[in-house]
């Protein structure tokens, strides 16, 4: 077992085509997580994720702020306590439209 503050794993930039947008990696395989990986998002007021699609599914639970995910075709508002599912292969993109940070944990499977 492996208990830990998520302030001890480093938040990181996101990546291309992210703004305003952190992400800490809070279970990998690195601590003996065979199948999934749960990731903390920090996204600051503006911030967004790219519009973009892959080959896994996402499961996302928000836990502070306020914002909006587009899924496919439709777009979604978002508040603490919502949980979203993203299928394998949907377009999807997660924005911070309000005041305050929003941080989302979202669980993906490993993938090569």
């Amino acid at each position: 077992m492996r208990a830990y503050h998520y302030t001890d794993v480093e938040a990181k930039d996101a990546g291309e085509g992210t703004f305003k947008l952190k992400v800490r990696w809070l279970i990998t395989k690195d601590i003996g997580a065979p199948t999934f990986a749960m990731r903390l998002f920090e996204m600051k007021p503006g911030g967004y994720s790219p519009l973009h699609s892959h080959d896994w599914e996402h499961e996302v639970f928000i836990l502070e702020g306020e914002g909006a995910v587009i899924g496919g075709s439709e777009q979604r508002r978002f508040k603490p306590g919502d949980a979203v599912f993203i299928p394998s292969n949907e377009k999807h993109q997660f924005r911070n439209t309000g005041k305050k940070l929003v941080k989302f944990l979202c669980l993906v499977p490993y993938h090569e």
